[in-house]
């Protein structure tokens, strides 16, 4: 039997998180824009007393100076990034790039790919990797250069 990997956050808030999401699609069920199932999980999250920030803007930084920024769907009790998705398919690894940059540019240690658009909630938890140099996307393509010895 496999030992449950524990998540930076403890585990509790990341539970937390996917508990709500898990509300959320329980009420809406696949079909809306990622905007209303990001609002709904916002309300979810505040109506459980869980500190959530929506559209957090996260400035890119190389050398001193700003070269771009994100905006992360959700973040959460200042620990965990959540991106949101509506997706018909299932996640791709394009997805979890995405998630694995905002982990990088925020130092946090723990991020949820939530995926709303199929029957059942589809839910990932991303952790930083040692072994990845850079994670870059690449349209629909992602590129991962792993440290070779």
């Amino acid at each position: 039997m496999s030992k449950l990997v524990i998540d930076a956050t403890g585990n509790d808030l990341t539970y937390r998180i996917i508990g709500a999401a898990m509300n959320v699609h329980n009420k809406l069920g696949p079909g809306y824009k990622e905007e209303i199932y990001e609002r709904v999980l916002k309300n979810e999250l505040i109506s459980q007393e869980i500190e959530v920030a929506d559209q957090f803007p996260l400035p890119v930084e190389v050398d001193g100076e700003q070269v771009g920024m994100f905006y992360l769907d959700l973040l959460v009790e200042g620990q965990v990034v959540v991106e949101i998705k509506a997706f018909a398919h299932q996640l791709t690894n394009d997805e979890i790039a995405q998630v694995l940059n905002y982990l990088k540019a925020t130092g946090l240690q723990v991020g949820l790919l939530l995926n709303f658009g199929r029957r059942k909630l589809e839910y990932r938890r991303i952790f930083p990797s040692k072994n990845i140099v850079s994670t870059q996307r690449i349209g629909r393509d992602d590129v991962w250069k792993s440290e070779r010895k």
